[in-house]
């Protein structure tokens, strides 16, 4: 058996080693982008060390077709034939890798990305692509191709390969041990470690020098996940049914103000800004958007100082969703996600951006691993100036499965917020209350249903209420604006179906110092989502917005009132006079309350809206 491992550890070395040599192909091209960004050559070389787990990844994907040929050859004599099939399969692996790391280069000095589906969509006319490289381009490129290709096949040749004889029939528990240690194994280096979530391209984000985040993210990791979210969203919008000038004037018409107006509900211009995102919270679990009273006492009391928006909804149900909504104004996708392509990131405005250009501080806290779902990717891109996880506590810190409790999340953040440069824009996101609920304390509700997802946001309830018994102590809590919301809903004891508006009801409340008296102890009724943040927060500092497209100004008078939320299969719209849930595959309403002289209007929008949406991302 230890043979037979250490020829699959002689391959995944060879492997680190060619994603090493492409990676500082990639960094020698933009060299003249190093200089003139200032990037310390300390943090250049940094870059090799966080590509090291994707790289890792990328080449257990690999092994597991040599892995089969070694398992075959421990059950015959020595035979040439699996040795041979492994060497043409690497030598075509090696190939293609090696193309995609010689193009990118030269794909970054014309778009500032990596090679994703969309470049390839170029190759369908390969003569263009021909036509448009210069000479010098073409000659160096083939150059490099032919000469690593060469260096590496040799090295693989003369010290990698092994020969048909050295790898001797083993004995039979030999044999079982391999089969069942080896793929344990490379499961455990694709996912990326014994870690709750599996790795993603995220887990390479490290610098604010996206060049740098780049190059570490594995090239051939990239395009092979790249092509898979391609093809789950497919290149034509499913979601087409209107005629493109009139779904386009529709969804103008729906962002149309009569005046581009504000209430200023803000004491200050340049408050600082909090936002509390609270993992999965529903509006049913809150007394005064209709759950049982008990379950969130602290945020109900929190109510009292500050302004509830009762019919607020979140435009999907995965966190990564709301983070493009909340900081790029972007409503949720169906099929896809915009953290899962990071080519489009630029096409996104950015919330975060704007507030650095006025002098704000930002700052994001997690007690888990922001690798989920590609979030921390999407954060390094917007240029956060600190993002603190879970593997940045005191590894004493009790945690859960998931990471540090919340309790301990909030103490640290309330810590950090006193010394942080001000004006400053943090975002404290919860954990506790996601699966698998492993939260410490009591847990005294014994519901029909959820009972353990309804314990643990009483759970972190009560941390948010000790956050707050903290925050309020201190000088700088009267000049900061605090946003309590949750990033999307969750099922909950009530039983709503994810098909409802119900069920994407969330709550939304604003307090804090710097909220004018007059907004405390309110509620309004008016229909808005997550995606209405960045241009209600940056009106409210006086500054515009219009880059904000799909977002609302909540504090317009005159801003249309609706709703979205998507689904993989279709999409929900609420207007004030109605709402649908539409089965787009099917054309089935799995909701329907509309008036019926305004029914096709109520379609229309909804329909409108979704395609132009899906329209525009795949155009970016």
């Amino acid at each position: 058996m230890k043979n037979q491992f250490i020829s699959l550890l002689k391959q995944l070395v060879f492997w680190l080693l060619v994603f090493a040599a492409g990676r500082m192909l990639f960094l020698l091209f933009a060299t003249a982008s190093i200089r003139a960004d200032g990037i310390p050559f300390v943090e250049v070389l940094s870059t090799f060390y966080h590509a090291l787990p994707l790289d890792v990844s990328t080449a257990c994907y690999i092994l597991t077709l040599p892995f089969l040929l070694t398992a075959v050859r421990m059950f015959q004599p020595p035979a040439s034939w699996p040795l041979k099939l492994n060497r043409y399969y690497t030598g075509l692996v090696l190939f293609i890798y090696l193309l995609i790391s010689v193009a990118e280069p030269l794909l970054y000095a014309e778009w500032e990305t990596k090679l994703s589906f969309k470049a390839l969509v170029y190759l369908r006319h390969p003569s263009e692509v021909v036509r448009s490289a210069t000479n010098s381009d073409l000659v160096t490129g083939v150059l490099l191709l032919g000469g690593l290709f060469a260096l590496f096949f040799v090295l693989y040749r003369l010290f990698v390969e092994t020969e048909p004889g050295t790898l001797r029939k083993p004995s039979p528990a030999v044999r079982a041990g391999f089969l069942l240690l080896a793929p344990a194994l490379l499961l455990l280096g694709i996912r990326g470690g014994f870690g709750e979530i599996p790795i993603t391209i995220s887990q390479s984000y490290f610098s604010k020098h996206n060049l740098l985040n780049l190059a570490a993210v594995n090239s051939g990791y990239n395009l092979f996940f790249s092509i898979i979210d391609h093809y789950q969203i497919e290149e034509n919008n499913r979601f087409v049914t209107l005629p493109d000038e009139q779904a386009r004037r529709l969804v103008k018409e729906l962002h149309r103000v009569e005046r581009d107006t504000t209430v200023s509900v803000l004491k200050l211009n340049r408050p600082n800004i909090v936002i509390v995102l609270l993992e999965s919270w529903p509006g049913d679990v809150i007394e005064s958007l209709g759950g049982d009273p008990g379950i969130t006492p602290r945020f109900h009391e929190l109510e009292k100082e500050g302004l509830l928006f009762t019919r607020f909804y979140t435009t999907g149900n995965r966190s990564q969703q709301a983070m493009a909504s909340i900081y790029g104004g972007l409503p949720s996708l169906p099929v896809s996600t915009l953290a899962d392509h990071p080519e489009k990131y630029g096409a996104v405005p950015s919330l975060l951006k704007r507030l650095h250009s006025e002098g704000y501080f930002s700052a994001f806290y997690f007690g888990g691993q922001l690798i989920y779902g590609n979030i921390k990717s999407y954060l390094v891109y917007n240029e956060f100036d600190r993002l603190v996880e879970g593997s940045d506590f005191k590894a004493e810190l009790p945690r859960g499965k998931m990471g540090v409790h919340d309790e301990f999340l909030f103490r640290r953040f309330a810590t950090d917020l006193e010394v942080m440069p001000r004006p400053f824009f943090a975002t404290a996101f919860t954990l506790s209350s996601h699966s698998p609920y492993d939260q410490p304390g009591d847990r005294p509700f014994s519901t029909d249903r959820e009972a353990d997802f309804v314990n643990s946001v009483h759970y972190t309830d009560r941390s948010l209420g000790e956050f707050f018994d903290a925050v309020k102590k201190k000088s700088w809590y009267d000049s900061t604006l605090f946003v309590v919301s949750s990033d999307h809903s969750h099922a909950s004891y009530k039983g709503y179906p994810l098909r409802t508006f119900e069920y994407h009801n969330i709550p939304f409340l604003l307090l804090g110092g710097a909220l004018k008296d007059e907004y405390r102890v309110q509620q309004t009724g008016r229909i808005f989502t997550n995606v209405d943040l960045p241009q209600t927060l940056l009106h409210q500092l006086r500054l515009p917005a219009k880059e904000f497209f799909w977002s609302r100004d909540m504090f317009n008078p005159y801003s249309p009132q609706f709703a979205y939320f998507d689904m993989v299969i279709g999409f929900g719209w609420k207007r004030d006079y109605g709402e649908i849930v539409l089965n787009f595959k099917d054309n089935y309403f799995y909701v329907k309350r509309v008036d019926k002289s305004r029914e096709q209007e109520l379609e229309n929008e909804g329909r409108a809206y979704i395609q132009v949406l899906m329209e525009d991302f795949l155009a970016w």
